[in-house]
């Protein structure tokens, strides 16, 4: 057994991140002295050893103690999207370096259109391309049918409401590039509903904390939210799911029919817990 001062000089983490990781269940000690003092095993160092290895890839805490105590979780696939991350963080600040050059070469034009009427077309063709027959239907149904529909969808992508949307799209991706990839590259429909029986086992889980009278700033529930938004990260392929999780909210809070169908699925009151849960995880 190692005290944490024999720790913090073996593994160069200071004791107060020690005492942090202790108090936030990252990191438990493997035991206590007779005078209360933190020891740690080598299954204790083992596990500091791959908490360190996903901070050195920039992974948040929150992540991390997700992925470390839920072994179904798939690495490789956490791995890749935080390349993705990575990635498009730096072709952020490549562009950010592009436009610093520009405006000292005495260019100060700065072109607020986020999609350019190609590249919406480009997005409309490809989301058309994957439709099903009964989803095409729907078009002619409620448009007339498919070009019909697709005057409505350019003149609206025109809109400037529209570009503002897009804007924070572009924020939660990372990049222009990340939101079109993902707009032109939908999942498959087998992935999709992968996805949404792992927000429903989330949502149950948190409807039992509930009845079980967790409030929402516990750590049984803020773990949940942790998780439900890491599964919208992944599935949306976004870089912070922060605004999203909070318009999320938002929308169990005031939006009636979802509040109705939520209470309906999961419990009496679970919309409202939900939406308080996700502002006390991303507000804290």
């Amino acid at each position: 057994m190692m005290t944490v001062k024999e720790v913090s000089g073996i593994t160069g983490i200071s004791k107060r991140t020690l005492h942090y990781y202790d108090e936030i269940g990252l990191l438990k000690p493997a035991d206590k002295s007779e005078a209360g003092y933190r020891l740690y095993d080598n299954k204790a160092l083992e596990k500091l050893q791959q908490i360190l290895f996903f901070r050195e890839l920039g992974i948040p805490l929150k992540i991390i103690k997700t992925v470390i105590e839920n072994p179904a979780l798939d690495r490789n696939h956490i791995l890749q999207t935080q390349r993705k991350m990575l990635i498009s963080e730096k072709e952020r600040l490549e562009r950010l370096v592009k436009s610093i050059d520009k405006i000292l070469e005495g260019d100060n034009n700065m072109d607020f259109e986020v999609f350019s009427m190609e590249e919406t077309e480009e997005i409309f063709n490809s989301m058309v391309s994957k439709m099903d027959k009964e989803e095409k239907d729907l078009f002619l149904e409620n448009y007339g049918g498919i070009e019909e529909f697709k005057k409505h969808f350019m003149e609206n992508a025109s809109s400037a409401k529209t570009q503002e949307n897009w804007k924070k799209m572009v924020e939660w991706y990372g990049s222009k590039e990340n939101m079109a990839d993902h707009a032109l590259n939908p999942y498959s429909k087998e992935v999709a509903d992968s996805f949404r029986k792992r927000i429903s086992i989330i949502m149950g889980k948190l409807a039992d904390r509930k009845k079980e009278g967790y409030t929402t700033s516990s750590f049984e529930v803020k773990e949940l939210i942790g998780e439900y938004g890491f599964v919208q990260k992944q599935f949306f392929g976004i870089e912070h799911e922060k605004d999203l999780m909070l318009k999320m909210a938002e929308l169990y809070q005031n939006n009636v029919q979802i509040k109705k169908e939520c209470d309906k699925e999961y419990g009496d009151g679970i919309a409202g817990f939900f939406a308080e849960a996700i502002e006390e995880f991303y507000n804290m």
